[in-house]
């Protein structure tokens, strides 16, 4: 019996570190075979028959990581990665139809934004199927395709997904009838190769639609019952000020809502509402409004007026301006020197 059994049966029914917990799984299916032989990239790993019985399936599609987990272990679980800051850049819908997974209750979905998660556990009950599909994409860059002038982004939460954030957000809600539908159809998917790959992502999208829907409605219950005052008006233009000063060394979204007196939530909607905005597309705004004026005065490099306005990565620097502009910041400088 190796020294991590060993320490797993010392802590039955207790904890295992998430490190642990991955080698066990690791180590128990390093000749794991794909599901469908026809797709190399659809994984079922059995689950370590010191924890219980059944699997775990990782289907990879176009951005999309698809992951299906159905198994039962024989004790009440708690897997601990407290130890150390973990940095999830992926965003993760998950929905549950039996069973417990990291404090969320069989029925029931969660979203996990991009961000670092300190002080993470989750805990698994024992003697309970455990029926779940998660739904992984690598970046926002799927959810960003659909994003037109003409489409305004919502809800207000999503836009922590859409533009990068440095607190991470969790919502969990009910899993609805619909997405039960999807689910089931999901897990028990009659095709394999190109059809079951094309299957898939057209389930998942429309899960995550789903999902989107059901947060933009939470989101307007919620907006209602919010009015903002005459000051907490002025303490949203008292943020913008100290976001425009600030352009190439802002403060995070919570240390600003510190600053000027407003719950983090409120800050949010008081720049949606007062400037038709997120704070960080106000930011953004200015930023690129900052280099174009720079750009104009041709008395700096294109290298120099990205770090002026915050940005130590060139390229996603010129990524922000063409947003904004439609072109490059060189095309740009060279047009106007034209």
């Amino acid at each position: 019996m190796n020294s991590i059994q060993c320490k797993f049966r010392k802590n039955m029914g207790h904890c295992i570190s998430l490190a642990d917990y991955q080698e066990l799984w690791t180590k128990y299916n390093q000749n794991a075979k794909p599901a469908d032989l026809s797709d190399p990239n659809d994984i079922i790993n059995m689950c370590p028959k010191q924890l219980g019985h059944g699997y775990e399936r990782w289907i990879e599609l176009r951005d999309i990581s698809l992951l299906i987990i159905d198994a039962e272990f024989y004790d009440d679980l708690i897997i601990d990665s407290t130890s150390e800051e973990n940095f999830i850049g992926c965003l993760e819908f998950g929905f549950h139809l039996l069973g417990c997974w990291n404090a969320t209750d069989s029925g029931k979905n969660f979203f996990l934004g991009s961000g670092i998660y300190k002080d993470s556990k989750v805990e698994v009950l024992g003697n309970k199927r455990l029926l779940k599909v998660d739904i992984h994409l690598e970046s926002p860059e799927l959810l960003n395709s659909f994003i037109t002038s003409d489409i305004p982004i919502s809800p207000i939460t999503l836009q922590r997904v859409i533009e990068p954030s440095e607190e991470p957000y969790r919502q969990i809600s009910l899993t609805t009838p619909e997405m039960r539908v999807a689910l089931e159809q999901i897990i028990n998917c009659p095709f394999t190769g190109l059809t079951k790959k094309i299957y898939l992502e057209s389930k998942c999208l429309e899960l995550i639609a789903l999902k989107i829907e059901q947060l933009t409605n939470l989101e307007k219950n919620y907006t209602k019952a919010i009015v903002l005052k005459r000051d907490d008006i002025a303490r949203v233009h008292y943020a913008k000020e100290i976001l425009t000063q600030n352009l190439d060394s802002p403060p995070s979204l919570l240390e600003l809502a510190r600053k000027v007196g407003l719950n983090d939530y409120k800050l949010k909607l008081g720049f949606r509402q007062v400037l038709g905005t997120t704070a960080f597309g106000y930011l953004q705004q200015q930023r690129m409004e900052k280099a174009r004026k720079l750009l104009l005065e041709s008395k700096m490099s294109v290298k120099q007026i990205a770090r002026t306005v915050g940005y130590a990565n060139q390229s996603r620097f010129a990524a922000a301006f063409r947003k904004q502009f439609g072109m490059n910041p060189k095309s740009y400088d060279l047009l106007i020197k034209a």
